[in-house]
């Protein structure tokens, strides 16, 4: 699909769908450079739409809980969507936790290997429990939240992400690094 960006002057793009799925820890950061990429991206004339985690949880799956099985339904869920999305020749940047590789392998099955990055937030778990403004680490470390990913549930390391983001530096920083590497993978004029 070939669009005109109107506030820049005979510049065309080119976009095909793509999914962009951020994993980590709660509060590892990977909501903000969802956020970031797609003002990033509209700054450029690409579309994107940004499917959050805490925003999924409260409306179409709120029906869910945090068991791993919970979970895979979850990110299956959404991963149809960004299909649907995808297939409208619009770029789908995701933010879930996604605990497990077969999580990520699923997720990655649905939406097809050729339109899916998996970007790893890489953030130690210190620096996720000292911006978590909901103290959801606390609680879960007090046994007061169940099923909380690194602390009393599962959290696997992806084994082959496209992208390593290190949490420790900034996220001007961290965005450079991302629209870099994208550029490197997809076919979009940034």
């Amino acid at each position: 699909m070939a669009t005109k960006d109107s506030s820049k002057p005979n510049k065309t793009t080119t976009t095909c769908g793509s999914t962009i799925w951020f994993t980590g820890f709660s509060a590892s950061g990977k909501s903000t450079l969802a956020s970031r990429l797609h003002r990033a991206l509209s700054d450029n004339g690409i579309q994107s739409v940004i499917l959050d985690g805490d925003e999924v949880r409260k409306t179409i799956n709120n029906d869910l809980g945090y068991s791993i099985p919970d979970r895979e339904e979850n990110n299956r869920r959404v991963a149809e969507m960004a299909k649907i999305i995808n297939n409208s020749g619009v770029i789908t940047l995701c933010a879930f936790i996604s605990p497990t590789n077969k999580i990520r392998e699923n997720i990655k099955q649905i939406i097809g290997s050729d339109n899916f990055i998996l970007v790893h937030v890489d953030t130690p778990i210190e620096i996720c429990e000292s911006r978590d403004s909901k103290s959801l680490y606390k609680k879960a470390k007090e046994g007061k939240v169940k099923d909380f990913s690194g602390i009393s549930s599962l959290f696997e390391n992806p084994e082959n992400p496209d992208i390593r983001i290190d949490g420790k530096k900034s996220v001007d920083k961290n965005i450079d690094i991302l629209l870099t590497r994208l550029k490197e993978i997809i076919p979009y004029s940034f």
